[in-house]
């Protein structure tokens, strides 16, 4: 067996210098490594394409393979510098040691060998699983990987905090899984280099589709009906006097006769539209694809440039905008707290006071907290002693809420302030629903775009003070509106 001989005695000394720690991690970093990756394969192969978490690939397709890469590495750098470490110090055998498992010196680097990879392949296992899980979570995109402070407060308190932000923001499949690392790596070099963009936007036609993130729990030819709202204000005298708004919105959509009918049956079919703007807050040209294949296109009448701009295929979200990361304008936050009684209405003037005080501007939100804290004291200490003296609980839980309303809509360090972020659903603070349906979208056949308001909603009552509407429908108990 002459060749077995030579492999054998060739093999000799690699064994020998290879017994030395460095290289025996890296044989042990490797194996699992190894290990790790074959049964991920595995997994892939017979579990009809693998887990569809698109962060697997960091772990599967980049970080084990430098670890194995790692490992392969290790091992002919802890040989080379155990040779010249034993030929420096004249510590070469004559005759390197033969294979032979009864030889104790070979014994142990074995044991140590498969005790390392055992090991390791626990810790490696672990660590992804629990890499990845990690990386799935809303807790990682918000507070760990990107500059998302605002995105994170708003995500919190949104009807969707349940759901990760992975679902919405990044897809599966290999496309999508390059398109976030690329995206990924080019905010990483941002936060690095402090350079950032200051406030973090998110243009539409950077979304993924509404089909692939809001359709995949919501229908939209769901048949809703119609949906009762009540808006409570208050007003800026002394008694922040109290008005209500009640109107039924049309939501319509596809009903059992396929009729549609209402805002969303209205807009399930085929609109293209040119906006100005990333953020589609002025569209000057609607394109309607009609039943029979043609299609009509409205055009903003006061628009004289050119078509061109920002192309988009409507979907949810360009309503919807704000379905996840809400953020209020200073007069409905200050009036939905007020709702809930804190700030207290009793308190004068605390609808004013709070506004001004939420509104002004702040260098942090730090400072904010102690500005807005010591100027509602200070306003009532010298504007209303009495009220300051004997109602001290009221004013202080006022004080801390307005702080509370700031810090959830407000991030000074990021440029955020009250309405940089526009909402579209509906037309009171925002364009909205008035970037097409302004009565200035005009076809060639001299066709409009509708802006019949009862299209979309009946008001029932507009800031009145105890609407007849409620107490007809026995809600004014329900509402809490005594």
């Amino acid at each position: 067996m002459p060749n077995l001989r030579s492999i054998e005695k060739n093999l000799r000394p690699v064994l020998f210098y290879g017994n030395n720690p460095l290289s025996l991690l890296g044989g042990a970093l490797t194996t699992a490594s190894a290990l790790v990756l074959v049964g991920f394969w595995v997994v892939t192969i017979f579990g009809h394409g693998g887990p569809s978490n698109p962060y697997v690939g960091l772990i599967f397709d980049l970080c084990l393979p430098g670890l194995f890469i790692l490992g392969l590495i290790l091992i002919p750098i802890g040989i080379v510098l155990r040779r010249r470490r034993l030929i420096a110090t004249d510590q070469v055998p004559a005759t390197y040691p033969q294979i032979d498992l009864q030889n104790p010196v070979f014994r142990r680097g074995i044991e140590i060998v498969v005790l390392a990879t055992f090991i390791n392949f626990v810790i490696v296992g672990t660590a992804s699983y629990r890499g990845v899980a990690y990386m799935d979570s809303a807790a990682f995109c918000g507070t760990s990987c990107h500059v998302m402070k605002p995105q994170w407060t708003a995500y919190q308190a949104s009807p969707h905090s349940h759901v990760e932000c992975v679902e919405c923001h990044v897809g599966t499949g290999m496309k999508s899984y390059v398109q976030a690392k690329v995206n990924g790596t080019k905010q990483l070099v941002e936060v690095a280099f402090d350079t950032y963009p200051r406030p973090v936007t998110a243009p539409l036609n950077a979304l993924r589709p509404a089909r692939e993130t809001c359709e995949e729990c919501h229908n939209p030819t769901h048949f809703a009906g119609e949906k009762l709202i009540v808006k409570t204000t208050f007003g800026d005298d002394e008694k922040n006097s109290v008005t209500r708004t009640v109107l039924v919105l049309h939501l319509g959509g596809v009903d059992s006769l396929s009729h549609r009918s209402g805002i969303h049956g209205h807009h399930l079919d085929h609109y293209e539209y040119v906006s100005t703007d990333p953020d589609a807050q002025h569209i000057i040209a609607v394109t309607a694809t009609n039943p029979n294949g043609t299609s009509t296109s409205y055009v903003d009448s006061s628009w004289k440039g050119p078509i061109s701009g920002y192309t988009r295929t409507m979907d949810c979200m360009d309503c919807h905008n704000q379905a996840t990361h809400v953020f209020q304008t200073a007069e409905d936050a200050i009036d939905e707290a007020m709702v809930d009684g804190t700030p207290n209405p009793s308190l004068p003037f605390v609808h004013k006071e709070g506004l001004v005080l939420i509104q002004a501007t702040y260098t942090s939100q730090a400072q904010a907290g102690q500005k807005i804290v010591s100027g509602l004291d200070d306003f009532y200490r010298t504007q209303f002693p009495q009220v300051w003296s004997t109602q001290r609980p009221l004013v202080d839980a006022a004080a801390k809420r307005l702080v509370a309303v700031y810090d959830r809509n407000v991030f000074p360090s990021m440029k955020v302030t009250w309405g940089t972020y526009p909402n579209n659903i509906g037309h009171m603070d925002f364009p909205g629903c008035f970037r097409c349906h302004d009565g200035s979208h005009v076809s060639k056949s001299g066709k409009t775009l509708s802006n019949d308001c009862g299209l979309c909603h009946n008001l029932l009552a507009v800031d009145e003070t105890n609407p007849r509407v409620l107490n007809d429908l026995s809600l004014q108990n329900e509402l809490h509106l005594q």
